[in-house]
């Protein structure tokens, strides 16, 4: 069965991609290289993870402003995360995805760390809206 999860849509576009799940923050700055959309931060749960193509889940962003600008690049790059899932915006996450032309979207009443990595979902970020396809355990 899919789901319609309501959210808030921040960043505006649609896209899909398998769920990449991160049960702790990310920091975009240090944390992922802009130039392969690796996650490099020692010790981080994805730590060689690849941000790219995939619907990035995690509850927040940490770090400095300058994280809003890795994800701008990531963009450029064409490593870029398809679309951006937060428990609850913050400043530096939501103004990346939005210059980076990223779909975000948060407050889905669910915790990021309960969705399952590598589901193909869809983000609506026009409609602050999360396609989930659940499974028949979860059901």
């Amino acid at each position: 069965m899919i789901l319609h999860i309501r959210g808030r849509g921040i960043s505006r576009g649609r896209a899909s991609g398998p769920l990449l799940v991160s049960p702790v923050p990310i920091s975009f700055l240090s944390g992922v290289d802009p130039d392969s959309g690796i996650i490099v931060e020692k010790g981080h749960p994805l730590q060689g993870a690849s941000v790219s193509g995939t619907v990035l889940a995690f509850p927040y962003g940490k770090g400095s402003t300058v994280g809003s600008y890795v994800l701008y690049a990531l963009s450029q790059n064409g490593h870029a995360p398809a679309a951006i899932i937060n428990a609850e915006a913050e400043a530096i996450i939501a103004t990346g995805a939005i210059i980076g032309g990223i779909p975000m979207i948060d407050r889905i009443g669910i915790p990021p760390g309960r969705l399952r990595n590598g589901t193909v979902v869809t983000v609506d970020g026009d409609l602050g809206e999360l396609e989930y396809e659940e499974s028949p355990e979860e059901s």
